[in-house]
C-alpha cells in the first residue's frame, strides 16, 4: 500500500474542491433556480472544482512514497 503524507490544509483544499464538484452536480440536477441559471451556475461550479482538482491530485501523488 502507498502513503501519502499530507497536511490539514491540503486535506481541507481536496474536501472543498469536492464539496464545488458536487454542488455543482447538484445544481445540474435540482428544479430551484430556472433551467438557464441553473445550467450555469452548475457547470460554473462543477469545472472550478475539476481544474482545482487536477493541480491537487498531482500534489498528492508526487508525495506518494
Amino acid at each position: 500500500m502507498r502513503k501519502a503524507e499530507l497536511t490539514l490544509p491540503e486535506i481541507a483544499l481536496i474536501g472543498g474542491t469536492r464539496g464545488l464538484l458536487g454542488a455543482g452536480v447538484a445544481l445540474l440536477l435540482a428544479d430551484r433556480l430556472s433551467h438557464g441559471q441553473r445550467k450555469a451556475v452548475g457547470w460554473a461550479l462543477f469545472l472550478i472544482g475539476v481544474v482545482s482538482t487536477i493541480p491537487l491530485a498531482a500534489d498528492v501523488l508526487s508525495k506518494r512514497r
